[in-house]
């Protein structure tokens, strides 16, 4: 007999922790290491919510369970500032606080899949779907998008994939991990087509205020009313609010979805740390320039970056539009000798890169996308550009 279930055995480590986490060990080492793996902004949470944390933890309320499904006035706070952020009109009763974004994206799949459903996974996509629909059972259906398309699926594309078991779309924009937005025109036609088949969408929405430029973030929901009853919106505080660290996130479906889902997390998990709600709280109740002055910083990192990575040869990257990560094509460096050695995957080529240059980057292959490769640019202005000239010294 196994020591270990088959189901759990067959789920992969998160690849951007586990580079993180290299990276982190190498510098406690004593070594110079520039991290572009963790999707982590580089600022401190804001003081108002930090304050509101220090004054939770001397309340004797929050000493004692709560809810499962979230404190009553985060709820309505979440579902107040879901119609403020995206106009999407929910309830209270809409809404399960969740122990970060993972656990609502784990909810959501146990919650709607069963074994042989399909879930339509459009790649490069996040490296927990893939595990978290198969924890739950289901498939998934990877349809693959290009740089040249800008990482961004087609409705002919999904209906090509489209089968009778096919369950959910998931659908995530602005992109982990490739920095693309969804034009509002294509997620409306995306989100008819998913009506009118009966298809679940579950969409990712961590990113809507990160978006630079002209793009622009909609709600498909919003877009497409008809589909409310059958659509699943993931959100959290981690990365509009620097609060990757406080683990709250949400999920906002239709009633009996997140009645099921609650009963799943009250097995799981139980309730949210209180102290980490109350935090939670005072940011969502507040005002957004906290996250207009980072998306200014990203937006600057953002360019930079960008030019960067296509002034090295054989590195291509399209320009991205959202969030805070770069997936530039690796191919034309691929198969090259480099210092001594032939990388011929991303992942050769991200291990060469921290021995030869002190820099850690994700390989492609986490994402669903071998011979590319993800940087995170939130981190400091003068350490990615640091990062980037050590690449680029070592690849030409």
């Amino acid at each position: 007999m196994a020591r270990i279930s088959q189901r759990v055995g067959s789920i992969a480590e998160s690849a951007t922790l586990a580079v993180d986490a290299k990276a982190k060990a190498l510098k406690a080492q004593g070594r110079d290491v520039i991290g572009f793996g963790a999707g982590e902004p580089d600022f401190p949470t804001p003081a108002h919510v930090v304050e509101a944390a220090r004054r939770a933890a001397t309340d004797p309320r929050f000493h004692k369970y709560t809810p499962t499904p979230g404190l009553p006035e985060l709820r309505s706070a979440i579902a107040d500032k879901t119609k403020r952020d995206s106009g999407y009109d929910v309830s209270a009763e809409q809404v399960l606080v969740t122990n970060g974004g993972k656990q609502a994206v784990y909810n959501t799949f146990a919650t709607l899949l069963d074994p042989g459903d399909e879930a339509l996974l459009p790649a490069p996509y996040w490296t927990t779907y893939p595990e978290a629909i198969a924890l739950a059972g289901g498939t998934s259906v990877v349809v693959p998008t290009t740089a040249e398309a800008g990482y961004l699926v087609t409705v002919e594309q999904l209906e090509a994939a489209r089968t009778e078991r096919t369950k959910l779309l998931l659908f995530c924009s602005p992109s982990n991990p490739t920095g693309a937005v969804y034009p509002p025109e294509q997620v409306e036609a995306i989100g008819r087509w998913a009506d009118e088949h009966g298809v679940w969408v579950v969409t990712d929405e961590i990113y809507e205020h990160l978006v630079y430029g002209d793009a622009e973030h909609v709600s498909m929901p919003v877009v497409v009313p008809g589909l409310r009853d059958n659509c699943v919106v993931l959100n959290g505080v981690a990365k509009t609010y620097a609060m990757t660290g406080w683990r709250v996130g949400w999920m906002i479906g239709p009633p009996d979805v997140v009645k099921a889902a609650t009963n799943l997390q009250s097995h799981a998990t139980s309730n949210v740390s209180n102290v980490a709600q109350a935090a939670a709280l005072a940011a969502v109740s507040g005002d957004l320039s906290a996250v207009a002055e980072m998306r200014a910083a990203f937006d600057r990192r953002r360019r930079l970056i960008h030019r960067m990575l296509n002034d090295i040869p054989g590195v291509s990257c399209p320009e991205p539009f959202g969030a805070f990560y770069a997936f530039p094509s690796l191919h034309g460096v691929l198969g090259r000798e480099i210092r001594g050695r032939t990388p011929r995957t991303s992942a050769e080529l991200a291990e060469l890169l921290l021995d030869e240059a002190e820099v850690a980057i994700v390989p492609g292959e986490a994402f669903g996308a071998p011979g590319y490769a993800r940087l995170s640019y939130a981190l400091g202005d003068d350490d990615l550009r640091r990062g980037v000239e050590r690449m680029a010294a070592v690849l030409r």
